[in-house]
């Protein structure tokens, strides 16, 4: 008899709610988020915040699109749904997302760049700059971080020694402890590897809830918010959005661990796993340079 080559097969899935439910929950969260701070200013404060309720509708509609939508995707694999084809692409998506997600860190890093070695020197007068200097800022004077803005608002810092750096070493050791998590699950040893796992998501908490005192601290005793200019704006800007991706990894890391638990992965096949692993370094490497920029130099 001649044996019969069978292409691999691709499993498509049936049509679903989740991706037009995933596109409003972002446009809502989007217009919520850009009208809150809008709205949070002295200025249209009396026009009433309608942002706010929106941004957090935009919220809880992408947890529930998220729990619906992954929720799916984990029964079709338990199901045996998925080829190695379909495994590449989930590959090839995962990919694509960090890399967009470097590019939006990179836009953020671009714009303190631009402020502290393009806008701060052409205020002081460098350049040939001088009608500029005069004109806008005539005692203004070239220092980072910039502690004064226009109206004579005086600022501080946030020195890199502190919460930062115990930020770092515990950012740091996480991506080790889930390095040693993902080893133990290739390896089979199912103790070692909840053990690894479980410590990895106490230290993203860890490092959250310092991340909120730090933001007191900033706020209370430095004077520091995002109308405290430039250096203000990019500080919470930069460690905000690096903070909502923290809060999102450690979510990943803990339905990974509660995936663990019920043995849905194995030595073989754990792309979920895997996935969750690129994130949670890509969000270690952006802090480090987080520190190395906004709190160092």
């Amino acid at each position: 008899m001649s044996q019969i080559n069978e292409t691999p097969r691709y499993y498509v899935p049936h049509s679903s709610i989740w991706p037009i439910a995933g596109s409003i929950a972002l446009f809502l969260t989007a217009f919520g988020a850009a009208n809150f701070i809008h709205q949070s200013t002295d200025k249209v404060a009396a026009e009433g915040n309608f942002g706010g309720p929106i941004f957090f509708i935009g919220l809880a509609s992408i947890i529930f699109m998220m729990f619906g939508w992954f929720g799916t995707v984990i029964r079709e694999s338990l199901d045996g749904m998925v080829s190695e084809q379909l495994d590449r692409s989930y590959r090839m998506g995962m990919t694509w997302f960090i890399i967009s997600e470097v590019m939006f860190f990179t836009v953020f890093f671009g714009a303190l760049f631009y402020a502290r070695a393009i806008s701060v020197p052409w205020l002081a007068g460098a350049g040939n700059n001088l009608q500029t200097h005069l004109l806008l800022w005539p005692d203004f004077a070239e220092t980072w971080p910039l502690f004064r803005t226009p109206g004579g608002t005086m600022n501080e810092s946030m020195g890199p020694w502190g919460l930062p750096f115990i930020n770092t070493i515990i950012l740091v050791s996480s991506s080790i402890t889930l390095t040693f998590a993902h080893w133990a699950l290739k390896k089979s040893k199912r103790v070692a590897l909840g053990l690894w796992l479980s410590l990895t998501v106490v230290l993203g908490s860890v490092f959250l809830c310092l991340q909120v005192v730090e933001y007191m601290h900033a706020f209370d005793e430095l004077g520091l918010s995002l109308g405290s200019g430039i250096y203000g704006s990019t500080f919470f800007m930069l460690t905000g959005f690096h903070g909502l991706h923290v809060t999102l990894g450690t979510i990943m890391l803990i339905v990974m661990l509660l995936r663990v638990f019920r043995g849905h992965f194995t030595a073989d096949k754990h792309f979920a796993f895997e996935a969750t692993s690129w994130y949670w370094h890509f969000v270690d490497v952006v802090w480090v340079f987080l520190f190395t920029f906004v709190y160092w130099f």
